[in-house]
């Protein structure tokens, strides 16, 4: 499979930028990606890494959120127990317990590598609660997204071979029949 860098950098970015709009995501607020770049290349998940898709892939979406005051963590593979990497400051703010771990390219997978170049202080956590997310490969985001969790279809299905999914989420409605919403 043959990707550019250029289409894939509009790509995500095109894909970020609807996720962000419909969370109704501000300054201050956690966006987790998760990405196969295996199957970005049309390969199986955790088989094919390219540690080049992953660094286009996290320039991206820094490309977006950074800007816009949002905070970004990577979520690793199953080897890491999905474990994320964030800025330093941002696991300080959020209260985040480090980890002793530094992602590699199979161990972790590439866009948690290009975290570790991209970032200006990157370290790992175990767990976060983001208000949203996109998920590239189906790796499995729900974890690391608050409750409630709304499914978000963006416009954009398909990055390479990898199929494309996001999640923002809403506050939990409470009360009785005479509460009222929004």
């Amino acid at each position: 499979m043959h990707l550019t860098e250029k289409s894939v950098k509009e790509t995500v970015q095109q894909i970020v930028d609807e996720v962000v709009t419909a969370g109704h995501l501000t300054a201050g607020d956690l966006f987790v990606l998760g990405c196969s770049t295996s199957e970005v290349m049309g390969g199986q998940i955790g088989k094919n890494s390219s540690a080049e898709v992953g660094e286009w892939i996290v320039f991206a979406v820094l490309s977006i959120v950074r800007p816009k005051g949002i905070f970004l963590a990577i979520q690793g593979c199953e080897h890491l127990n999905r474990a994320l990497v964030v800025e330093r400051a941002v696991a300080d703010v959020h209260h985040f317990e480090e980890v002793a771990v530094v992602p590699q390219l199979h161990a972790g997978g590439a866009c948690s590598v290009a975290a570790f170049h991209q970032f200006d202080q990157p370290i790992e956590v175990e767990h976060i609660c983001a208000k949203a997310g996109i998920d590239i490969g189906d790796t499995a985001i729900g974890m690391h997204v608050k409750h409630v969790q709304v499914p978000f279809r963006p416009s954009i299905k398909e990055l390479g071979g990898a199929h494309v999914t996001a999640l923002t989420s809403r506050p939990k409605y409470i009360g009785g029949p005479r509460a009222h919403y929004e």
